[in-house]
């Protein structure tokens, strides 16, 4: 007679089995601590790098393998990657017309961050660890706000996402005082994109281009990552799949083609918000899959087909653009319209850090054709990071190293699903597996609600989880599993 285990068993089930798991997890040491679904913490590192992704860098370039050593060639010869680095931290930062604006210290100030953190794990060399605290640390000890125009929130969204990926490097040095940061981070950055997502600085949701929402969500789900703030985290995936804005996956790739192009919005601006837009979304796509969230392939890879559009376009090939016509003003203020009829006119010289890692993922972990995105990628190689692309704040929108952070070798078949967070060595507490999360849809305040049910069963027997039988094992022996015939 086979027996049936009910949802509500199965839903107690998965807790002992997560106790059991805690229990042998335990004996491995103090720093192995477990942690189950309800912690609500993420894996860490798990920004735009994973420990195998910086073990990946670390052993290619000590093997001198190509591409990699192009791209750290690109990244030691940076004026910011040098471990005598010293930090300018302010009180506070201003960005935007009418106030003095010192923005461009915080942003070199970051980027040297990133950089030095990011050269002493390929490296090892301690001295660019210790660089990087200092620089997060000094800030983290002054900075109490963003100030300013409306730039203030680009400034928010733009540094706080770096600023969260910068110190997650470093989360486990033991001289960086991680409580401290995540505090800056919460009470200077996160409110500023969240009032951006909601409010649009009391604009028609309209009225800011697609790049302004997405630095928005780039900060609020990057802090979230950063600080085990479930709630945000969900604030920004519902935004991405259903924002009103213009930065929400459907609106800023408004129009999908049958021969697997797909509209991007700001080509009808210009070319390097364009290219500022890709690279962001596809920041926040590589953040989300490195927690288990495919947002790369939502909507029938929707993102791949916009890439496409805009790798063609900046390679100097001709698109098509259908007429989009977008509402501007302030809310019971002006009031206005503004139409794009083409996509603007394009430099094929000019290049952002933003290829590799588009470009590696869907060729390489997902196996798909991305014939734009890879030539385009080609052909920025090897990508360099801030202070490459020019002197102003256009030069530092993305970290970059693409070439040496992304480019990875093909997946093997069936690999091409997100990973599973793990907790790190330091014994940070990622989200166990659980069973498949139901649909999710966007609730009033900006989460996620349930609307369906995960195929738990199928779960069951994808982890292989011992702990998980013996959990089983147990509720059965005190009679709490249903019965069937």
């Amino acid at each position: 007679m086979t027996r049936h285990i009910s949802r509500r068993g199965m839903l107690k089930a998965t807790g002992v089995a997560a106790g059991v798991i805690g229990m042998g997890t335990a004996l491995q040491g103090p720093t192995a601590t477990a942690a189950t679904a309800a912690d609500g913490a993420f894996a860490h590192p798990g920004l735009l790098h994973t420990r195998a992704d910086l073990d990946r860098m670390a052993a290619k370039v000590k093997a001198g393998a190509e591409p990699y050593t192009a791209g750290y060639a690109k990244l030691t010869a940076n004026r910011h990657a040098q471990s005598g680095w010293k930090a300018n931290p302010q009180a506070i930062v201003y960005r935007g017309s009418g106030s003095p604006q010192n923005y461009s210290i915080l942003y070199n100030d970051i980027h040297a961050a990133y950089q030095n953190a990011l050269r002493a794990h390929v490296s090892g060399d301690s001295a660019h660890a210790d660089t990087a605290v200092a620089i997060l640390n000094a800030w983290s000890a002054e900075l109490t706000s963003v100030q300013g125009s409306a730039d203030r929130f680009l400034a928010a969204g733009l540094y706080g996402y770096q600023f969260a990926n910068a110190a997650e490097l470093v989360r486990d040095h033991p001289g960086f005082e991680l409580a401290r940061f995540q505090k800056m981070l919460r009470e200077v950055f996160l409110p500023l994109g969240d009032d951006f997502l909601k409010n649009h600085n009391n604009a028609v949701v309209t009225n800011y281009w697609t790049n302004w929402d997405l630095t928005a969500m780039a900060c609020v789900l990057a802090v979230g990552i950063f600080c085990d703030d479930r709630a945000a985290v969900e604030r920004a995936v519902a935004y991405f799949k259903h924002g009103e804005g213009l930065g929400s996956v459907k609106n800023a790739i408004p129009v999908v083609r049958e021969d697997g192009l797909a509209e991007w919005l700001e080509a009808g601006r210009d070319q390097g918000h364009a290219l500022l837009g890709v690279g962001l979304m596809g920041t926040f796509c590589e953040m989300a899959w490195n927690q288990g969230i495919d947002l790369y392939g939502h909507d029938d890879n929707r993102f791949l087909k916009g890439a496409q559009y805009v790798a063609k376009w900046c390679l100097g090939e001709e698109v098509p653009y259908t007429a989009n016509t977008r509402k501007k003003g302030a809310i019971g203020g002006w009031s206005g319209t503004e139409t794009a009829t083409e996509a603007a006119a394009v430099d094929p010289a000019m290049t952002r850090p933003i290829w590799a890692m588009i470009a590696n993922h869907y060729t390489k972990r997902r196996g798909l054709d991305a014939s734009y995105v890879t030539r385009i990628a080609a052909k920025s190689a090897p990508e360099g990071g801030g202070g490459d692309y020019g002197p102003n704040s256009g030069g530092y929108d993305q970290l970059g190293y693409g070439t040496l952070t992304f480019t990875r070798d093909r997946a093997s078949r069936g690999t091409s699903s997100p990973p599973t967070p793990t907790a790190s060595a330091s014994g940070a507490q990622p989200t166990r597996p659980g069973p498949p999360s139901p649909t999710p849809t966007p609730t009033p305040d900006g989460g996620l609600a349930a609307t369906g049910t995960g195929d738990t069963a199928g779960w069951i027997a994808a982890t292989g989880i011992t702990a998980l039988a013996g959990g089983l094992l147990l509720l059965r022996r005190r009679g709490r599993t249903g019965g069937g015939a």
